[in-house]
């Protein structure tokens, strides 16, 4: 099976993916894929045919998820900030069996995978080790005239941030898998799928963000559609402008974060880049403060299209810069399969421009599902197919759902999703803390920060507050700790021990409304 040879055979010379430090050609991406596929096939998946890549962002990464794409895997992309102890909980509940690691992660790879199912550790751009395979190695002896087409394709398993201590797996959505019986049905309705979206422009794309993300992530697949890609490091913001510049990039994904840090480049600096070439824009992970994205209109012309959603359903919601200039504020209509409810604590539907509880139902019925956890899977939902992403909101008469806070403790910085309890359970394990609770408090670049409430013990000494976050991080990925703390005699809980977080963060809020 040929995944580029008829952009090989249109355009020979032209640069298929790059990074900082290498180039592909298609014909190279074909040759590379078709090895990669094949030398999956030929190794023991598992029951479920899952393979894991941990690692950041590179040619090797985008190609790593790609292959094990058209090998009929299941690809479990793990966040590259998480120690060795966080990856090995994943890998052991979603039964990797090989796992791809890069120079950032290799020392954590081969500590990760003590204890797992995982057999086959591949990596690049490390030194020599007897337990890992090197990347080039690997695909030198695969062949790629043995890839079997006809196996069915397999969606991405996909860890979101515990709301209970421990991330939860699940399967990319329907709504964002092609589907398919086979490997190449699948690639081929991919393919017909990105024409029509994208009105039969290609373009280049440059990819900034990570892609253990869904949004990165799934960008990389228009590899298979035939749309160059110009990948980048971890996020910096002039370099982005320069890539866009010198790459002429059409695409782009983006989250807030992103946005603000664009924006904070000197006007000088932002007014020496030619980015003109840009023509589309989306953007995701959290809600874009009004200012942030009108300035980002101004400066690019209205070439965003914003989507909301989650890991677990995907986009539920989108709007394009021409509705959001009609609507600022706004992340759009509902999508369907899905439709937007505004609810009362009781369950009642409100009526227009009444702020409440937003729900989304399922016309398929499907909704929330975690994999190996069907009793959190029933959590997730008030009636079936029927589920919240923890928002309250207000939709006005034509449909438009406003975002103004949330309900659940979940706290969104720099678009990536943060649950208190993984740092709580952390933190109240430290030897001077009584009590703790984490709240999401304003962040100007992240939009929101992980903050600590701490309660210390009597008769203890007072630490510094650096120490117990230290102490922290020391156990948890740092995104997933507090980035400051405070010393506080009450938390509020109720007779039954709940603690109303609402009610914790309104303080720090209060001059952003």
């Amino acid at each position: 099976m040929s995944f580029a040879k008829e952009y090989a055979e249109k355009n020979p010379t032209e640069v298929a993916i790059q990074d900082s430090s290498q180039l592909l050609t298609w014909a190279e991406v074909d040759d590379v894929l078709s090895r990669c596929g094949s030398g999956l096939q030929s190794l023991d998946l598992g029951p479920d045919s899952r393979v894991a890549v941990f690692a950041e962002n590179s040619v090797e990464t985008a190609l790593a998820n790609l292959g094990g794409l058209i090998a009929g895997a299941s690809v479990v992309p793990v966040n590259f900030h998480l120690t060795g102890e966080e990856v090995n909980y994943i890998l052991k509940d979603s039964g990797a069996r090989v796992l791809f690691v890069g120079p950032e992660t290799w020392e954590r790879g081969l500590e990760a995978i003590k204890g797992s199912d995982v057999h086959t550790l591949v990596s690049w751009k490390v030194p020599s080790n007897p337990e890992m395979i090197d990347w080039l190695d690997w695909l030198s002896k695969a062949v790629p005239g043995n890839l079997d087409q006809s196996v069915p394709p397999r969606p991405n398993l996909l860890y979101t941030s515990g709301t209970t201590g421990r991330p939860k797996g699940t399967d990319l959505p329907p709504t964002m898998f092609a589907g398919g019986e086979t490997v190449e049905e699948h690639v081929f309705n991919y393919k017909m799928g990105f024409l029509e979206r994208s009105g039969g422009l290609v373009g280049k794309q440059l990819v900034v963000g990570p892609m253990y993300h869904t949004g990165p992530l799934s960008a990389t697949r228009n590899l298979i559609a035939g749309t160059p890609s110009v990948v980048l490091g971890r996020f910096n913001a002039e370099r982005t402008l320069a890539a866009i510049e010198e790459h002429k990039i059409t695409s782009c994904l983006m989250v807030p974060t992103h946005f603000v840090r664009l924006l904070a480049l000197p006007e000088d600096v932002k007014a020496n880049y030619d980015i003109s070439s840009i023509t589309a824009i989306s953007h995701t992970g959290s809600k874009c403060p009004v200012d942030v994205k009108q300035a980002m209109i101004q400066w690019f012309g209205p070439v965003f299209l914003e989507a909301y959603g989650a890991s677990e359903v995907g986009s539920t919601c989108m709007i394009t810069s021409e509705e959001w200039l009609k609507y600022p504020g706004s992340v759009g209509k509902a999508l369907p399969p899905f439709i937007a409810k505004i609810m009362d604590d009781d369950g009642k539907e409100l009526p227009a421009n009444t702020e409440g509880r937003l729900f989304f139902e399922d016309t398929t019925g499907r909704g929330v599902i975690y994999y190996n956890d069907p009793e959190k899977s029933a959590e997730a939902h008030i009636a079936p197919g029927v589920f919240t992403l923890g928002e309250i909101a207000y939709m006005n008469e034509e449909g438009y759902v406003f975002i103004t806070d949330r309900f659940s403790d979940m706290v969104v910085s720099g678009g990536v999703n943060i649950y208190p309890a993984e740092a709580e359970q952390v933190l109240i394990e430290h030897p001077v803390v009584l009590d703790v609770a984490c709240i999401g408090v304003p962040h100007k670049e992240m939009g929101e920060e992980l903050k600590a409430l701490v309660i210390l013990k009597e008769d203890v000494e007072r630490p510094q507050e650096e120490t117990i976050i230290a102490w922290c991080r020391d156990k948890l990925s740092h995104y997933k700790c507090p980035r400051t703390l405070e010393f506080v005699d009450d938390l509020g809980r109720n007779t039954m021990g709940k603690i109303n977080k609402r009610k914790l963060k309104a303080p720090y809020w209060e001059s952003e409304n």
